[in-house]
């Protein structure tokens, strides 16, 4: 029997900017610390805010069973709190599968989405079967796992052969992910649903980003979502692995910006 939730999770949060409301949540295992570069370039032409979900960084995990869900709808909460009606919702890698269950339980409060380094489709049972594996693992022995089995895949290659500071920096944010959060998004990123119908009900624009290197949730990952949405827009990064916001965060920053101005009417310096 599921538990019932009773845990109201305040979601710490790291905000720069003014104007249209761009929410972007994080990857797995890191923290919104993982978007420094997108809270100082996009402050320029909208208001970036970047929570820590439920575990990670400065937020409690609580005590309610795995769920996208409900961390979607800690999002919802944050808008409540912050005094925001509607906003640009966007994540990459897990923060995009809970912007998408966000998408499908909150619909009246996106403005737009982004989507990046992310897929639709769940999680087939041997990716299941890990996510328990290495759940268990970091439960029961700590981070060593996370920076054996899990950081390789997070960085692509010219990151690993050009880009030291930035591999020890995503070093850093993985060991200090802590065990408990670790395993229960592991869990609740293991029992997401399939969500390609709630990108083909999307009213809104989208935006599409994809490292090139990404060998997480590759380029056909994202050429299969946008196929799904006739409108969505698809942006390949060059040179840059699952966390193409933190390898690559001037081209990532253009995208964003581009697509903030051109599809929700964002305005800033140099237009």
């Amino acid at each position: 029997m599921n538990r019932v939730t009773v845990w109201s999770v305040q979601l710490y949060t790291r905000s720069a900017g003014t104007g249209l409301p761009v929410v972007l949540l994080h990857a797995f295992p890191l923290s919104s610390a993982m978007w420094l570069a997108q809270r100082e370039g996009l402050a320029r032409v909208c208001r970036v805010i970047t929570p820590d979900l439920r575990g990670f960084g400065g937020s409690r995990l609580g005590e309610d069973d795995p769920s996208i869900d409900l961390m979607a709808d800690d999002v919802a909460r944050l808008l409540d709190e912050e005094g925001i009606d509607r906003a640009v919702v966007g994540g990459l890698s897990m923060g995009g599968y809970v912007t998408m269950a966000f998408c499908r339980r909150h619909p009246d409060r996106v403005l737009g989405v982004i989507l990046a380094d992310t897929k639709a489709t769940p999680d087939p049972p041997p990716a299941r079967d890990n996510r328990e594996r290495i759940a268990r693992a970091v439960l029961s022995e700590g981070s060593d796992v996370l920076v054996s089995e899990v950081l390789p895949a997070l960085i692509g290659q010219t990151t690993k052969e050009r880009r030291a500071m930035v591999f020890g920096r995503v070093k850093g944010l993985v060991q200090s992910a802590p065990p408990g959060a670790v395993a229960w998004a592991q869990r609740a990123m293991a029992a997401r649903p399939d969500s390609f119908e709630t990108l083909s009900a999307l009213k809104v624009p989208l935006l599409i980003i994809v490292g090139e290197e990404d060998e997480l949730s590759p380029p056909a990952d994202a050429d299969a979502m946008v196929r799904a949405v006739p409108e969505g827009k698809l942006e390949i990064i060059p040179k840059a692995g699952h966390l193409s916001a933190v390898e690559q965060p001037e081209a990532f920053n253009a995208a964003v910006t581009e697509f903030l101005r051109t599809e929700l009417g964002a305005t800033g310096p140099g237009r």
